[in-house]
Order: structure tokens, then C-alpha cells, then sequence
């Protein structure tokens, strides 16, 4: 094992670093530039014509869901509780991918050219479901795109000579350029490039970083020297799953259902390519995000201590310790390709949100102005990229943040779910049990209240509800309702028994889990006796095209992959 690095970290400069954001952002400013249009079609600003072949499909589901949020989570995961930690991170945040699909098929056939999930809220609904769902996208992608400039200013900050309040204004500037040019086009298509560059990246540093920094004799000197607890060295830590896995369960099942920049991609692609697009991405993302996790792992064994005490700065620091220049910048551009990635599809997200569901559907879908829905969504992506700022400045916990969204949506997902397939859930069922599950969420997860005698009890009972309801949406996707029924059933049964006196212990776990539980009961309750018979066919007649400019007749044969990429023709 070679000796303690000094402290010292390898610095790319002001020029290196200023060389390869002009190199990153404008090779993406070019893309978005060529496939710009003069007259810009709205409908494709948000969706890209619904018609997104397999191959820039998949990679950009993958790019968005490896984000940089996600690679400093999962190496804050591996530091924080050892070699299981990028696994219950990685494994389940790569399932929830998977999990998508089956309900994304269902979606897609009662609303082939919806733009949200809020608008088809709206459609199902009405006003306050659309705006329940829009709302909570709108402080997700928010708090996501804040999360992503938090990462790209600590990167910034620890290898160049620049500050963090520098670097979050470059890597906002260089992002809102080329997404405001094109929208949602430019993002699928920079995705592209990126996870290319991210995947080769990450092939190349994880094993680099493991062998410079000592090999496989780090993990023997490391208990050696006690810097790794029992726990921390098993790869089925109950501490891990009770406070890591547990709750990314049940946070990424949310973002997979309630999630615009999801949905988008959802929306857009090509029907009969919703299969394979996310068992692929499953694959990328899983494989990507435990590999860097790994890094917060050989941290952790090294004894390394977080500069500055803050464990955002675990990766560059690794990757700054042990790496030689030529590879601290491909794991910048990694780093930078990864954030990028996800902060365009946050601002994608938002202005399809702000204009679809603020401005389209409130004046009607025949009598919106395209070149002023255009303007609304530019316009969105400015305010949002402002507010994302503000907020980077406090230099929130990235877990933290990931794991407190995905709880927030929570309260949301059975009530979407179910609108999706039961004919009898109706608008006051939707939005009383949003509203009552997030009364309870909140205290449980900030602790307002002691998780004391009565309420302790309370508390804990709607979490093994909660545990069934998590199962039961999972099997139900893929195996149907008898099955969902009884894998919940069961659940809840299994977990009765020492649930109590237990759960208490773990509040991020138990808000997640009580989210999901009273948003269940209160929506079933109000829905069982329900008399609404939902004709789901009124959905497709609500949502689609808002700009329907381009004849019908230019859309013959349009080929996916190739015209998507920038020059063919439009709806």
C-alpha cells in the first residue's frame, strides 16, 4: 500500500478547466444550434414529436437518471456505510428504472400525446389534481437542478483555482444556453454524447483510482487500522438497508412514477420502444452509479477525511488524491457530463410543466398562442435557472435532498397510479389524500412531533401499512391486482410482528413509508363506494398537440433516431 497522500490535490487550473468547459459546453451549444428551426414547433419544444428511436431514447434515459447528484449520493452512500452502501443506492435506484415500464405502457395508451403527467391529471381529474402533481415537479426539478449545481461548483471549486460560487454560475450558464435554444431536443440529444463520455469515463477512473490508491491490500490495512466498523464491512448491513436502502426503495419508486423529466422521456419515445429503452437504462445506470459509489468506499478503508468536512467533496477529492492530470480532467468531464444531463432535463421539465399545464390548459388547448408557449417555456428555464442558484448557495446535503423529494412524491404515487386503472377514483379521493398524507409526512420527517407513546404507535402502524403498499404497486405492475394484493397482504403481515418499538428508530424510513400508507387508505376509502365510472377514452380527446402548424402529410416517413437528432421534419 503506498503512503498517505500528502493532502495535496491535483489542480487542472484555470485555463485546463476553462479549455474543457468551452470544449463540453460548446460542442453542446453546437448540437443544440444545428438542431435549431427557425419557426420552432412547441409540441416538439416539449416532447420531441412522441416518435424518439431506441438508441437516443436509452441513452438519454440513462443520462438523465445518472446524474451527478446521484454518482456523489451513491459515493457518500459508500463512505457513510460501507460496501453495501452504492449497492442498496445503485441496485434499487436501477430497479425503480425497470420499474417504470409497465406502467409507462398503461400511460402511454390512454394518453399517446400528453406532454405531463399533470395534464393527464387534469384530464382524468380536474384543476386541483393537475396542479397538485404540477406543483410537486416543479419543487422536485427545483430542488434537483440545485442539487446538480451544488455538484458542479464542488468539482469546480476542489480542481481548479476558481471558487464554488463560480462554479455554479459557469455550469448554470453553459447549461441554460443550450437547453434554452432547442428545449427538450437539445437535451435528448446532448444525452447522447454525455452518457457516452460518462460510461467511458467511469470505465477508465474507478479502476484507476482502486490500483493507484493501493489495490485490494487497502481493504486489510483499512480494518487494520480500525477505520471501518463491522457493520460498514458486511454486504447485508442492516444499518445500510434501515437508513440507505429502506428508504431509496421507496423515494425512487416516487421519482419513477411522479417525475416530469421521467415522464418526458416517457412521452416522447417511440410507444412499442418503451420495453427495451428501460431495461437498457436499468442496466447503464446500475452498472455506472454502484462503480463510483466504490469511491466513497476505498475513502472510507483509506481513512480519508472529507475536505473541509463536507462530503460533497469525497469524489473530486479521491479523484484529485490519486489521479494523474490526464485522468482528474476525464473524470471532470464525467462529472460535468453527468450534471449537465439531468440539469437540461430539469429544465425541460419545468417549462413543459409551466407550459402545458399553467399556461395550455388554463386558456385551452385551441385557443393557445404557440409563439407565447414558447416564450413561456424559455422564460421558465431563465426564472428556474435563477431560483437553482439562490438555493446552491446553501450547499444542502445531496442525499439528504434526493431522499427527501423522493418522500415527498410519496404521497402521490398510489393516487396516480390508481387513476391510471381504477374508473373509480375521483378528483376529492386525489387530492384529500395527497393532502392528508403530506400532514402526516411532514412531522414524521422532520420530527415536530416526538416519536413518542400514541403517536409512536400510530406512526409505526401506517409504516407497515406503508411496507405492503410499496410492495403491492411494485408487483402490480408487472404480475397484476391479485397478485399485488397478496404480496402486500403478506407484507404487512410479516413486517407486524417487530414493526412496533422498531421503526421509530429510523424517521426517514418511516416518513417515506407513512406517505405511501395514508395517501392508500384515504384514497381507497373515497373511491370504494365512488358511483364515477371513468370512460378513460376521454383522456386522449383532453391532452395532445397544442401547435398543429405542420401539415400531417411531412410526417411520412420520418426516420427515429436519425431525423430526431435534428433535421426532420415536425409535427
Amino acid at each position: 500500500m503506498p503512503p498517505a497522500p500528502s493532502g495535496e490535490i491535483i489542480q487542472l487550473g484555470i485555463i485546463g478547466i476553462a479549455l474543457l468547459l468551452l470544449l463540453f459546453y460548446g460542442g453542446t451549444m453546437w448540437m443544440s444550434v444545428a438542431i435549431s428551426r427557425k419557426q420552432e414547433n412547441a409540441d416538439d419544444y416539449m416532447t420531441a414529436g412522441n416518435r424518439i428511436g431506441f438508441g437516443v431514447s436509452a441513452a438519454s434515459m440513462t443520462a438523465t437518471w445518472i446524474w451527478a447528484s446521484s454518482m456523489y449520493a451513491s459515493v457518500t452512500a459508500g463512505y457513510t456505510y460501507g460496501v453495501s452502501g452504492p449497492i442498496h443506492y445503485g441496485l434499487w435506484g436501477a430497479l425503480m428504472i425497470l420499474f417504470i415500464y409497465p406502467f409507462g405502457k398503461r400511460i402511454r395508451k390512454v394518453a399517446p400525446r400528453a406532454h405531463t403527467l399533470a395534464e393527464v391529471m387534469y384530464a382524468r381529474h380536474g384543476r386541483s389534481s393537475q396542479l397538485m402533481l404540477a406543483g410537486s415537479n416543479v419543487l422536485g426539478s427545483v430542488i434537483s437542478l440545485t442539487s446538480n449545481f451544488i455538484a458542479g461548483g464542488a468539482i469546480i471549486a476542489m480542481l481548479s483555482p476558481l471558487s464554488f460560487g463560480a462554479g455554479i454560475l459557469i455550469i448554470a450558464g453553459g447549461v441554460l444556453l443550450y437547453t434554452l435554444w432547442s428545449g427538450f431536443r437539445a437535451s435528448v440529444l446532448t444525452d447522447f454524447a454525455q452518457v457516452m463520455a460518462m460510461l467511458g469515463a467511469a470505465v477508465v477512473i474507478i479502476p484507476a483510482v482502486f490500483f493507484l490508491a493501493g489495490g485490494p491490500s487497502m481493504f486489510a490495512e483499512g480494518v487494520a487500522a480500525g477505520h471501518v466498523t463491522p457493520q460498514q464491512e458486511s454486504f447485508f448491513s442492516s444499518d445500510a438497508f434501515m437508513n440507505q436502502g429502506a428508504p431509496y426503495i421507496a423515494a425512487v419508486l416516487a421519482y419513477a412514477i411522479g417525475n416530469q423529466t421521467i415522464a418526458q422521456r416517457l412521452f416522447a419515445v417511440r410507444e412499442d420502444l418503451i420495453k427495451p429503452t428501460f431495461v437498457t437504462a436499468t442496466v447503464g445506470y446500475g452498472a455506472t452509479v454502484i462503480g463510483v459509489g466504490m469511491l466513497g468506499v476505498m475513502a472510507l478503508y483509506l481513512g480519508v477525511e472529507p475536505m473541509g468536512g463536507d462530503v460533497n467533496n469525497l469524489m473530486p477529492q479521491m479523484v484529485g488524491t490519486y489521479l494523474p492530470v490526464a485522468l482528474v480532467a476525464l473524470a471532470f468531464v464525467m462529472i460535468v457530463g453527468s450534471l449537465s444531463s439531468t440539469a437540461d432535463s430539469d429544465l425541460a421539465a419545468l417549462s413543459s410543466i409551466v407550459m402545458t399545464d399553467f399556461y395550455g390548459q388554463s386558456v385551452g388547448r385551441k385557443n393557445v398562442d404557440p409563439k407565447l408557449m414558447l416564450l413561456i417555456g424559455r422564460i421558465t428555464m431563465i426564472v428556474a435557472t435563477g431560483l437553482a442558484l439562490y438555493f446552491a448557495t446553501a450547499r444542502f446535503n445531496i442525499l439528504d435532498l434526493l431522499v427527501f423529494v423522493g418522500a415527498l412524491w410519496g404521497c402521490l404515487v398510489f393516487p396516480v397510479i390508481a387513476s391510471f386503472y381504477w374508473k373509480k377514483v375521483t378528483n376529492r379521493a386525489f387530492t384529500l389524500s395527497v393532502i392528508a398524507a403530506l400532514v402526516v409526512f411532514l412531522p414524521v420527517r422532520f420530527e415536530l412531533l416526538p416519536l413518542e407513546g400514541v403517536w409512536a404507535l400510530v406512526v409505526e402502524l401506517l409504516a407497515i401499512v406503508g411496507v405492503g403498499v410499496v410492495l403491492g404497486i411494485m408487483a402490480f405492475g408487472f404480475f397484476g391486482l391479485r397478485a399485488a394484493i397478496v404480496i402486500g397482504a403478506t407484507a404487512t403481515i410479516a413486517v407486524l410482528p417487530f414493526g412496533f418499538g422498531y421503526l421509530r428508530d429510523y424517521e426517514t424510513l418511516s416518513g417515506s413509508l407513512v406517505a405511501y400508507a395514508v395517501s392508500f387508505l384515504v384514497c381507497w376509502a373515497l373511491s370504494v363506494r365512488s358511483s364515477q365510472d371513468f370512460d378513460f377514452s376521454v383522456i386522449k380527446k383532453v391532452t395532445g398537440d397544442f401547435d398543429e402548424e405542420t401539415p400531417a402529410s411531412e410526417l411520412e416517413g420520418l426516420a427515429d433516431d436519425d431525423r430526431m437528432a435534428g433535421r426532420g421534419p415536425v409535427r
